[in-house]
């Protein structure tokens, strides 16, 4: 790949975004943009992982749950090793431990380490779980030969790192690996590193297994003045690890941000805590969709679907996406879809999932239900 000139994580991003699909090196889902991408030959990349020692001498494994990583869950199954995978963006918890059925064949292990197998083989691990983690994949778009990454901007592998070395489940010694494209190991200046970013000791591609060396020191533990009180309500593990550190005495305070009227550590209230007449209130006074209809606000329009396309390869892209719906109507003719979640805030969570995505040569048009079908 040529240099980059981008000065910023952003303007590195959009490079190798727009690079890789003009080279058209990238699998399902398309466009990789604002993604980790699922790169060609993702699968055989992963082949290498096995024959690092860390791996041999690991017994519990933390993989991210992006497409490109899929082969690699895979991999710890089969070597029957304990594989952890975080849960997409922490709304549940940190992570799930994947549980295969007994005698579980090589078919159904593959299974087991796709989205879906994710959700339906596994069990949640707590807070409380004396869980030792001995050797992480995270997802990169872009990494440099001394083991800068860039993640794809949200900070969640960043926020998953140091949440686990505060409940006690890594250490500065555990080591980091990520897994991409040729294309997608760069140079990045160490200017643009902060004391937050998580590094990597090893880079897989599909020609080579690089071992970066880095000294530079992985975060320490949650830096509070850093999250935000966004975070902090869309996150409950981190709530609830804001609440511990809080107990012990460290300084928990948040980053500062205008008007801020965030709760302290102990009294946010869940959903479930709030009297059902004054959660009612609550909901009609802040709804974004204020008006609508509330069982329409709890849809998803997908327009634009390709003639030839077949509801199980939009089913199939709600998989990957992490937005599938508790029902699908599927409006063939009219080259749509409807899709039906629990509340408006699913919907608004899945049309942000969904926007840009193909399917066949279309680009989908996706938007809030607002107005009953005729």
């Amino acid at each position: 790949m040529e240099a980059l000139t981008g000065v910023s994580k952003q303007g590195i991003r959009e490079q190798i975004w727009d690079y890789m699909e003009s080279h058209d090196l990238a699998d399902f889902p398309r466009p990789v943009h604002h993604r980790i991408p699922n790169f060609k030959g993702a699968s055989r990349a992963a082949e290498h992982f096995p024959h690092l020692h860390a791996f041999s001498v690991a017994r519990t494994i933390k993989v991210n749950p992006d497409a490109p990583q899929r082969n690699a869950r895979f991999l710890v199954l089969e070597s029957k090793k304990t594989l952890l995978v975080p849960t997409p963006r922490l709304r549940t918890g940190l992570f799930n431990k994947i549980t295969p059925p007994p005698g579980a064949t090589k078919d159904i292990l593959r299974k087991c380490a796709t989205s879906q197998g994710v959700r339906n083989f596994s069990v949640p691990v707590s807070l409380d779980s004396s869980v030792l983690v001995d050797l992480i994949v995270v997802g990169s778009v872009a990494v440099s030969e001394k083991g800068w990454r860039i993640g794809k901007g949200e900070g969640y592998a960043d926020l998953e790192y140091a949440m686990m070395v505060s409940m006690g489940a890594v250490h500065e010694g555990t080591p980091v690996v990520t897994i991409v494209h040729d294309c997608q190991v760069v140079d990045i200046p160490e200017a643009l590193l902060e004391d937050h970013d998580l590094t990597v000791d090893y880079i897989i591609t599909p020609t080579r297994v690089i071992a970066t060396g880095c000294a530079r020191p992985k975060p320490t533990g949650i830096i509070w003045s850093k999250v935000s009180c966004e975070m902090l309500t869309k996150i409950p593990v981190l709530r609830s690890l804001r609440e511990r550190e809080k107990r012990a005495g460290k300084d928990v305070t948040l980053q500062a941000e205008p008007d801020s009227q965030c709760p302290a550590p102990g009294t946010i209230r869940r959903p479930q805590d709030i009297p059902q007449s004054r959660a009612g209130a609550l909901g009609r006074s802040h709804s974004p969709l204020q008006g609508v209809d509330t069982q329409l606000a709890a849809t998803v329009r997908v327009e634009n679907l390709p003639s030839s396309a077949r509801v199980r390869e939009l089913k199939r892209a709600l998989q990957e996406l992490g937005a599938v719906p508790l029902r699908l109507t599927w409006q063939g003719p009219q080259h749509r879809a409807i899709l039906h979640y629990a509340d408006s805030a699913a919907a608004r969570q899945a049309a942000s999932r969904l926007q840009g995505l193909h399917l066949g040569a279309n680009t989908l048009r996706v938007a809030l239900g607002q107005q009953r079908d005729t």
